[in-house]
């Protein structure tokens, strides 16, 4: 899963993903991973920092950490939460250096980009959100080979 994540936390997601249980607890994952416990420890507290994960108890007290659908929208609008703090910082410098500097300019025009993309995450993102909560169709063996045509 190439991702951008530092390595470890992507093996750790990776992972998460692909039980269908869609959890584990840490030392399911060292072992799956075959990694120290401390890694997956130092993977979850970043992953959980970037709202990646859930952590969940389980009966027995233990923690199992959890990825659903969505997670990944949250994740997503807090991505674009983000963008939208680096918009209000680039107005203060704008209103700092004065509207007619060079370096004003620069940083309205980059205010205005990321507002951009931040709008367009978020409208992107409500409207794929229903992409996460439906389940892909599975061919049939009737669907799955063209029919001959008798007629």
């Amino acid at each position: 899963m190439a991702t951008g994540l530092p390595k470890m936390a992507a093996k750790v997601l990776t992972c998460l993903f692909l039980t269908d249980a869609g959890h584990l607890t840490a030392s399911e994952l060292a072992r799956r991973l075959q990694v120290s416990p401390a890694s997956v420890s130092k993977a979850i507290a970043f992953l959980d920092d970037q709202s990646l994960i859930r952590r969940e108890r389980d009966g027995r007290h233990r923690d199992r950490y959890v990825v659903d659908d969505e997670l990944l929208y949250q994740a997503t609008m807090a991505s674009a939460r983000s963008n939208d703090q680096l918009v209000a910082t680039a107005r203060q410098g704008v209103a700092v250096l004065g509207p007619h500097t060079p370096a004003a300019t620069r940083l309205e025009n980059i205010a205005r980009f990321l507002d951009f993309i931040s709008e367009s995450i978020v409208r992107a993102a409500e409207q794929a959100r229903a992409v996460l909560h439906t389940s892909a169709p599975t061919p049939s063996a009737d669907t799955a080979r063209p029919q001959p045509d008798h007629g």
